[in-house]
């Protein structure tokens, strides 16, 4: 009779044979599921692979088309930068233009001065386009360089030392270097000219008959001939002009 408890071998081996044979199973089932579903995965693989490549493809063929594009962007972009580098120097100079027309005016004839009154506002206004006020800026040159080739003969209503604040005058402007205003009633006569402090009126009566007879000339109520007027030598504003 066998002792309780005693150690059974054979029903140990008979255990792990067990064990062995269900590993045995389990390892046989899953190579087969292994083996079925390998084909599928391969085929998945070279369709990821495929799939892959045609994308690299695509890639190279898009990066290969759009090069032109990318060159012709930089190309712009590259303009703009050289356009707005222009455009700032050409506001510097703008603004260095405006500021040497603004403190012309002053020596201007009074006529001409007052007949760019609305040119001197758009370029003493820093808030108008660039473009707006270099229009101006070359409409004041050009009435400038208009005025000082021609004789202008009219009435001007101007401010006169020891006169009435504003009195309307006979004038004749000789270009930007000299004018003469004269007053019949009173046969006072007036030279004008460009000084360090802008334009000017110096009384010379004597310079009366002279004046009149200018602006009779002028009007073509007088025949031409040589009329000797004062005038005064200063600094010329432009190029003489061909008279």
């Amino acid at each position: 009779m066998p002792l309780v408890g005693a150690a059974d071998p054979l029903g140990d081996a008979d255990k792990a044979a067990g064990e062995f044979v269900k590993l045995q199973i389990e390892r046989a089932r899953l190579d087969t599921e292994w083996r079925s579903q390998r084909g599928m995965l391969e085929s998945l693989v070279r369709a990821l692979q495929e799939r892959a490549a045609s994308l690299e493809e695509k890639r190279d063929l898009t990066k290969a088309r759009t090069a032109r594009d990318r060159e012709e962007i930089d190309a712009v972009r590259a303009k703009i930068r050289a356009a707005t580098d222009d455009a700032k120097i050409f506001e510097t100079r703008l603004n260095a233009l405006s500021t040497k027309l603004l403190s012309l005016r002053a020596s201007l004839p009074p006529r001409l001065s007052e007949g760019l009154e609305m040119s001197y506002r758009t370029l003493a206004d820093t808030g108008v386009p660039a473009s707006e006020r270099m229009q101006q800026a070359m409409n004041v040159l050009n009435r400038c360089a208009q005025f000082d080739r021609m004789i202008t003969v009219g009435e001007d209503v101007l401010s006169l030392e020891g006169e009435p604040p504003e009195k309307s005058l006979e004038v004749i402007y000789w270009g930007l270097s000299r004018g003469y205003a004269v007053d019949r009633v009173g046969r006072k006569a007036w030279l004008g000219s460009p000084g360090p402090a802008g334009w000017r009126w110096e009384a010379r009566p004597e310079a009366f008959d002279g004046v009149v007879k200018l602006i009779a000339i002028a009007n073509d109520k007088a025949d031409p001939t040589y009329v000797a007027v004062p005038a005064t030598v200063t600094r010329s504003l432009s190029p003489a002009p061909g008279r």
